[in-house]
């Protein structure tokens, strides 16, 4: 007799997540060493080093799914699995908490495993500060490990509510095609389950008499999220029907394919839009169609200095009326005190 059918749907998941991770990993081998050559009288090449994965895990139920199936799973590849933990100290008895999702982790086989501590700030609020300090502690955990990937959690719900927050902020299409499969530097970050209901990781675990820890902030309606998921995505359910989830992962994935053809677009056509001096010419820019035309400037208003999370929609708004609505406006200031201007037919975007 197989497994429970949701054990067998996470682990199908991972495994071909883990054969991406191994192909991927061979060709990066391959392209650094060129290729593998027998010295004379040595004897057989010396074998690559198996990878490194690494589970983020907070102890909850699509987490410890993840982990119990990473953990049964790379073995079978010759992949070495491990997994973090992060503390954002935000609730008492957190200290308590990672600890003991690191004798979950190490029970499951995973080595090496952590807890990791980290610093919440503010800027962005409270949900995107915690977002925030966790990635930056993943990302020195995984350089730390010598990692070649990170997986987590986000199942399909999770999915269809970053669209819907998306949705919300008026963000564009970029925001509406939400988390990628595959993101991060190198592609560092991976998520299995953004295909499986968050429903089906929590019946792993049960299957798998695994202990999970449910967050109380996930529950509390002082969070955007949660208010989403308790309260918003349920009457749309209602109104709507079933299926408002499946329809909105649907709708991440179409809008990321678009999105993605439009940075190309955007990126290819940048050159052909700047003067032999580097600035942006408005003439041309202005026989782009606004979607790339739009890209551009943003771009250009990142690398000018302007942080990427706090440039929304009405910004690079303002910036394309320098070039669609001229009608002698002075300097549009952005944030990151970068300023843009128009000057003699080009558009200057700078620190101010």
């Amino acid at each position: 007799m197989g497994p429970h059918p949701s054990v067998a749907a996470i682990r199908l998941a991972v495994r071909r997540v883990l054969h991406d991770i191994l192909t991927d990993h061979t060709s990066t081998i391959g392209r650094s060493t060129g290729h593998l050559r027998t010295a004379a009288g040595r004897g057989p090449a010396e074998r690559p080093p198996s990878p490194l994965v690494l589970v983020a895990c907070s102890g909850g139920a699509d987490s410890m799914a993840l982990a119990s199936a990473l953990a049964f799973e790379a073995p079978k590849l010759g992949i070495r699995a491990g997994g973090v933990t992060i503390d954002h100290g935000l609730q008492p008895g957190s200290g308590l908490r990672a600890d003991e999702v690191v004798v979950k982790l190490r029970g499951l086989g995973l080595d090496p495993v952590e807890s990791i501590a980290v610093s919440v700030g503010r800027e962005g609020g409270p949900e995107a500060a915690a977002r925030d300090a966790r990635y930056a502690a993943l990302d020195a955990a995984a350089e730390r490990h010598g990692a070649t990937a990170v997986l987590l959690g986000h199942t399909r719900d999770d999915q269809a509510e970053t669209v819907l927050l998306g949705l919300a902020r008026g963000s564009g299409i970029r925001s509406l095609s939400g988390m990628a499969a595959v993101s991060g530097a190198g592609g560092r970050y991976r998520r299995p389950f953004l295909s499986l209901d968050r429903q089906t990781a929590r019946k792993a675990c049960m299957a798998q008499s695994l202990s999970v820890w449910d967050d109380p902030h996930n529950a509390d309606p002082a969070y955007t999220r949660s208010r989403l998921r308790h309260e918003g995505l349920p009457a749309l359910e209602k109104a709507l029907g079933k299926g408002v989830v499946e329809a909105l992962a649907r709708t991440a994935r179409l809008s990321r394919d678009d999105a993605d053809a439009l940075d190309t677009w955007a990126s290819q056509a940048e050159a052909s839009v700047r003067d032999a001096t580097g600035l942006l010419e408005c003439a041309k820019l202005y026989a782009l169609p606004p979607a790339v035309r739009r890209r551009i400037l943003r771009r250009a208003a990142i690398e000018a200095g302007a942080p990427a999370g706090s440039l929304f929609a009405r910004h690079i708004e303002e910036v394309d009326r320098l070039i669609t609505g001229w009608r002698g406006q002075g300097v549009i200031n952005l944030p990151g005190r970068v300023v843009a201007q128009r000057q003699g037919g080009r558009l200057v975007i700078r620190q101010g």
